[in-house]
Formats: structure tokens, C-alpha cells, sequence
């Protein structure tokens, strides 16, 4: 097995709310391998997001992050000094947002924002720059890379504005890129040519690579394994076909259930009943009990942590049923 990369135990962060103090992440502990696709899966407000924000350290006020450790490459991140913070992301660590309009600079054509990136960390021979920038272009598909260089953000669509936000992040030979819904606003056949770009960069350059997502299909497509989110918590993991065969966690056979793929003709699509619990105030015990037809008395306590081989989960009620006949079922 590939080195660990990413190490992260027992992540706590929190934020400030009228409501009261809203436990986003709590107690989240995963590893991630080098060269190795992630998909950390759930529904908003699962704190899946929250998870990747708290790993580059980009939480504010009245966010926190209380407790935990964040290692990458054996350094510790958490409490790190933002000025060294600073020159590990986008150098040793990066992220894709969901909204690359709000990513990229308005004001700043594509190539000045390439420019800034591989300046920041050391990049200061201009010919090798619009090389590299072009290159960079190149490899997430944008056809004639050297026109799109020039061309300012509101010039270019959706798909190519997040092509360039992926090609950003990639710039600098990252060991771990941080992708945060980036297909979510693209229409499907944009998002499956992007997973297939994203694979081939991940394969050619031997990144690691978190891929947060609600949507259960785009991440079977991509990742070799998968965590699924639910309240703050990870819930459950393991090798992603075999978490989509065999969900053991009720949630995670929800998720499977609800897909379109998985719908009837002529039926209507199937619902996880009623919604996530407020953050500010969860159930004891299991915070998914009062959302599934599985719960008993025993769910009012904290499940623990279950370990079979590769699979992990936390339930009182472990499912042993096969959730789909085949992950192709699954993918879009």
C-alpha cells in the first residue's frame, strides 16, 4: 500500500451561532494514501465542506477549529503559523471551489492569475511561466489553450472558468488537491468529461485527491474509496464498490436508494424522510436514529466504531443487505 499522505484524527470544528455553538466537524478521523482518489460524501450540512476548509485551515470567525490533528507529509497543519501556512497551499496542498466566478479574479485575465499562482511559490522565469501555464491549459482540456490564456473570466463558461480553477490548482505540483463540489453548477456532460480529466491528471502526476460531493454517482465514478458524512461525523468508510454493494450504515443505503438511477418507472423518487438535525442541537446517541426505520431504544447511545477488514462503520444495526447489483447502477 502507498504511503500515508494525509493524516487527520479526531477533527473538531465548531462555529458561534445564535442558536448556540454548531459542532460542524466533530471528531472526523481518516487517512489518505498518496495517489489515492477520496470521496467524502453527504448531504448539506453534513460537514463534509466544513472537513475540507478545516484541513487547509481556511476557517474564520465564528468558526473554529477546537481540537484535533491535521498532519500532511508528517507536518502537523493545525496551529501552524499562517505565514508557513500560507506557502504550503497552493505548493503542497490546494483546493477547487464549487463557484470558480467567485474563484477567479474578475478583474485578472487567466494567465495573470497562472502568473501570481507559480509566483508565489517560486516561479520566476516568464518564458517558463506561459509554458507551464499553457501546458497546464492543455491538460484539463481547453481547446486552443493559447487564446483562453489571454481571455478574461467573464469571457469563458461555466465549464471552462472551472477548467481553469483546476488547472490552477495543479500549477504547482500539489501532493493533495482538495475539490469542493466543483461540478455541482455544470450541466452532466461537462461533468463527466471533467471526471475523466481529473482522473488523468490524478493518474499523470500521482496526486492525492479529496472529492467532496453530495452527489453519490459523480463520486463512484472517481474515487477508490469513500467516507460518508453525516452531522459532523464519518458514519462510514471503505473500498467504494463495496461500500455501494453492501452499504452497513442505513444513511448510506439512503443515499444509494435515492438516486435517480435507482428510481422505478413511473415511481416516484425515493427520500431519506424527514432532514438533518440542527447542528446546535442533536440527538443523543445516533443523530441519524430519528430519520431511520432501523432505530431502537439501544440508538439513544453513541454507536461505536466497527472495524471488518478495509470497512468501517458506527451502528447499532449494521445492514447486511446488497445495496445495487452493480456500481455501474450507481454512476451517471
Amino acid at each position: 500500500m502507498a504511503p500515508v499522505l494525509l493524516k487527520v484524527r479526531d477533527l473538531a470544528t465548531e462555529f458561534a451561532t445564535r442558536a448556540g455553538t454548531a459542532r460542524a466537524v466533530d471528531g472526523v478521523s481518516f487517512d489518505v494514501h498518496a495517489g489515492e482518489i477520496v470521496g467524502l460524501v453527504g448531504e448539506s450540512g453534513s460537514g463534509k465542506s466544513v472537513t475540507g476548509y478545516s484541513i487547509l485551515g481556511l476557517i474564520d470567525a465564528p468558526g473554529r477549529i477546537t481540537g484535533g490533528s491535521v498532519q500532511l507529509e508528517g507536518q502537523e497543519l493545525i496551529g501552524m503559523p499562517r505565514k508557513q501556512l500560507r506557502t504550503l497551499r497552493g505548493r503542497r496542498i490546494a483546493m477547487v471551489f464549487q463557484d470558480p466566478m467567485s474563484t477567479l479574479n474578475p478583474v485578472l485575465t487567466v494567465y495573470a492569475q497562472m502568473q501570481l499562482a507559480m509566483l508565489a511559490h517560486g516561479q520566476p522565469d516568464a518564458a517558463q511561466m506561459r509554458t507551464r501555464a499553457l501546458d497546464a491549459l492543455g491538460k484539463v482540456g481547453i481547446p486552443d489553450p493559447e487564446r483562453r490564456l489571454d481571455a478574461w473570466p467573464h469571457e469563458l463558461s461555466g465549464g471552462m472558468r472551472q477548467r481553469v480553477a483546476i488547472a490552477i490548482a495543479f500549477l504547482n505540483n500539489p501532493a493533495l488537491v482538495i475539490c469542493d463540489e466543483p461540478t455541482t453548477a455544470l450541466d452532466v456532460s461537462i461533468q463527466a468529461q471533467i471526471l475523466v480529466e481529473m482522473k488523468t491528471l490524478v493518474r499523470e502526476a500521482g496526486v492525492s485527491l479529496i472529492w467532496i460531493s453530495h452527489d453519490l454517482a459523480t463520486v463512484s465514478v472517481l474515487a477508490s474509496r469513500l467516507l460518508v458524512m453525516y452531522a459532523g461525523r464519518l458514519i462510514e468508510e471503505g473500498p467504494t464498490d463495496e461500500v455501494l454493494r453492501r452499504p452497513r450504515h442505513p444513511y448510506t443505503q439512503g443515499l444509494i436508494d435515492s438516486l435517480p438511477s435507482r428510481a422505478a418507472p413511473g415511481r416516484d423518487l425515493v427520500q431519506i424522510p424527514g432532514a438533518t438535525p440542527a447542528l446546535t442541537s442533536l440527538p443523543t446517541g445516533c443523530a441519524f436514529r430519528e430519520r431511520c426505520s432501523h432505530a431502537t431504544a439501544s440508538c439513544s447511545t453513541a454507536p461505536a466504531q466497527t472495524v471488518e477488514g478495509a470497512r468501517t462503520w458506527r451502528c447499532h444495526h449494521p445492514l447486511n443487505i446488497g445495496a445495487v447489483a452493480d456500481v455501474a447502477e450507481v454512476a451517471p
